[in-house]
């Protein structure tokens, strides 16, 4: 077959409209990706060999038109790899990882195009160009320094090779919670041991068992599945089974020691420590910040330290009042671990009068979508509508936004939980921003969450029930999606997420969050299951009154895992004789006032810092939202004039001075310009309840 009738025939080289999920097959990966590369070399090599003098039309926009179609079609390979995991797919995505690992290395390293980026820098022209090209200009030179471009052959030879070390790593780590999660099964014949659990929560479990063909109720360590055991479940012994299965998954305490993360976290250390150091950096937390808002780790620990120090006292209440109830309510002398979720639930009904579980009735999920798009039309002046697509399962839903008539973006909506589909929430980039010619070609993006799936009862499927939790994680997804779709700008670097410092990509998806709150958001929003009722305010009520239950304790979590993270990537020797677990047993001695059992091993399943991207930089949820709460309270000063929080003069400042100018401009120039100010921790402080503590 020819490489013309490979092109014709392949779904993943059609790139004149959506992608072809339902054509794409793994035997479509090798053809397409090798392609897509020597096409990407052909134009590399002849912009090498070009003589002229560069400029953005004949050197940019060809290089940014031919590696913008091999990152679209990886894209869709990773995205699927991510929720569709099968052994082929995956054995084609991991054949594959190499050769793109090998071509952006050496990309990134490749002198003659370094040089022409400095001469388009350093030409009386560059001046003329848009603010969005100058930034895009810059960013490139800064990356073909991080890149390792400036190195020697030898060691520009031995950091492409701690790159695709480094990538096979972190996708081994994935995979390896994946198998783990996959694995796991619990299954309970005995309905006393159920005792306490939703009625929901026990129909899924029936019906996950009755998949499998066997009897009773099957548990898994999908979120949807084990976390309501911790929570609602009053068999102590099950709380225990389910957490010590989910605390040790993917470590050499878990089931299988091929899926053991131990070797992948020590191997993935010292890969960064040695990439920083032949980069010139002291270690990685250095390099890594190059990109982001804050400048030094220092800054960052002391950010951390001093949040840390602020929510301690909060913490150690919540504490002293959580073991006093366990104790004189729940009979439980010692508060484990598997107790704390179930106590503290126990305790938020008693002392509010209303449980996770009556709120949950309020929000099915058609009931959510339509609020969540209701909020986002009227704050930003867009109109969203059902869309037609082919899709990687047939729970996945397409949407469009428009905005005054037009199409501006679209997007997939992937929400449950299942096999073969990645833990965690996220927002990805399917298709980026970018003027071609004339012509817009619109942003898509990928929404995946983790959600329980509609009931089968008597034969009738039930409207998926969400937690308040899962609302706010939707509303966070959605925030991330909004950044990459509303965005203005017409330059693929720079548009929607991409550019943005990785500490301040967190501030849309964040500020979402506030509205979950709203009761002038949630009338829109909830409708009881059976009598379709929108929540009492009786009940809204008692939920802003445990709006910062236990505030404390969870932001005492974040900072522990932050500097976890910041230690690990600081000052960490990954040759020495200190261990990793001794790390993160050192960060809770000084910081946490819950201190997990010693067979915990949280770090082989964290994700975010092995595997997604947040290496030095889980610090950034709680960096960005000082940023998001303060900006949340623009929204806050503008109800105090018009009664109402949800302000479409405000949303539309937000949307042009945040949302629109993606990358374009630094982050804080654009808070800046929303807020006319400087960010301050006040507004954060306020939110979680800890205004008064010193």
């Amino acid at each position: 077959m020819t490489s013309t009738a490979i092109n014709a025939s392949n779904p993943l080289l059609d790139f004149t409209g959506l992608a072809q999920f339902d054509r794409i097959t793994p035997a479509d990966i090798t053809p397409a990706i090798s392609a897509l590369l020597q096409q990407a070399h052909t134009v590399v090599t002849l912009l090498e060999a070009s003589t002229d003098a560069a400029t953005w039309d004949n050197f940019v926009a060809p290089l940014e038109h031919v590696t913008e179609k091999l990152s679209r079609a990886w894209g869709i390979v990773s995205h699927l790899n991510a929720v569709a995991d099968t052994p082929e797919l995956r054995a084609a995505y991991n054949e594959n990882q190499p050769k793109l690992i090998e071509f952006w290395t050496a990309l990134a390293q490749n002198l003659a195009l370094f040089d022409k980026y400095k001469a388009i820098k350093n030409h009386l022209d560059f001046a003329s160009l848009s603010t969005a090209r100058r930034k895009i200009v810059n960013n490139a030179l800064r990356d073909f320094r991080l890149g390792g471009a400036e190195l020697p052959a030898d060691k520009k030879a031995r950091f492409a090779a701690i790159q695709e070390k480094h990538a096979a790593l972190t996708t081994r780590f994935s995979e390896n919670i994946l198998d783990a999660t996959n694995a796991y099964g619990l299954f309970v014949t005995d309905e006393a041991e159920l005792a306490g659990l939703p009625d929901d929560v026990r129909q899924a479990a029936r019906s996950a068992a009755e998949q499998d063909g066997k009897d009773g109720y099957k548990f898994t360590l999908h979120f949807p599945s084990f976390f309501p055991i911790l929570q609602y479940a009053d068999s102590r012994a099950l709380r225990e089974t389910v957490y010590r299965a989910n605390a040790t998954k993917a470590s050499e305490l878990g089931e299988k020691p091929e899926w053991d993360n131990s070797a992948n976290i020590v191997e993935i250390l010292r890969l960064r420590n040695e990439e920083a150091k032949l980069l010139g950096y002291k270690n990685y937390a250095e390099l890594s910040l190059v990109r982001k808002m804050a400048k030094t780790s220092e800054e960052v620990i002391h950010f951390l330290e001093d949040l840390g120090s602020r929510a301690r006292p909060f913490a150690e209440q919540d504490l002293v009042e959580l073991r006093a109830f366990a104790q004189q309510q729940l009979g439980l002398e010692t508060l484990e671990a598997w107790d704390l979720t179930y106590a503290a639930e126990k305790l938020r009904e008693q002392r509010y009068a209303f449980s996770e579980q009556e709120v949950k009735q309020y929000f099915p999920e058609p009931t959510v979508i339509e609020g969540l798009f209701h909020l986002v039309q009227k704050l930003f002046s867009v109109d969203i509508s059902a869309d037609q697509a082919s899709v990687w399962h047939p729970d996945v839903k397409f949407f469009r936004i428009e905005k005054d008539g037009k199409l501006i973006g679209q997007f997939y909506l992937d929400l449950y939980a299942r096999n073969g589909k990645r833990g965690g929430a996220w927002m990805d980039d399917a298709r980026a921003r970018r003027r071609i010619g004339n012509d817009i070609q619109t942003p898509i993006a990928y929404l995946t969450c983790n959600f329980t799936a509609p009931a089968v009862i008597d034969g009738k499927t039930k409207p998926a029930l969400f937690t308040h939790d899962e609302v706010i994680t939707l509303f966070h997804e959605f925030g991330h999606g909004l950044h990459h779709m509303l965005t203005q700008v017409d330059e693929i670097g720079v548009s929607g997420i991409s550019g943005v410092e990785w500490d301040a990509v967190e501030l849309p998806s964040q500020f979402m969050e506030n509205f979950c709150w709203e009761w002038d958001v949630l009338q829109h929003m909830t409708s009881e299951a059976e009598s379709g009722q929108p929540l009492p305010r009786a009940l809204y009520d008692k939920m802003i009154a445990a709006k910062n239950f236990q505030s404390g304790l969870q932001t005492l979590r974040q900072v522990e895992f932050s500097l976890f993270d910041m230690r690990l990537h600081d000052d960490y020797d990954p040759y020495g004789k200190q261990s990793v677990q001794e790390v993160i047993d050192q960060v809770r001695a000084r910081i946490a006032v819950v201190t997990p059992p010693a067979f915990n091993r949280f770090q082989h399943s964290f994700g975010h810092i092995f595997a997604g991207g947040y290496a030095a930089g889980y610090y950034s949820y709680k960096w960005a939202e000082v940023l998001s709460a303060d900006a949340y309270g623009a929204f806050e000063e503008a109800a105090t004039s018009s009664g109402n929080v949800v302000s479409a003069a405000t949303g539309s400042k937000f949307r042009d001075e945040i949302l629109a100018v993606g990358g374009s401009r630094p982050a804080l120039e654009s808070f800046r310009a929303f807020r006319g100010r400087e960010p301050s921790i006040d507004a954060l402080l306020r939110h979680s309840g800890m205004a008064t503590a010193t």
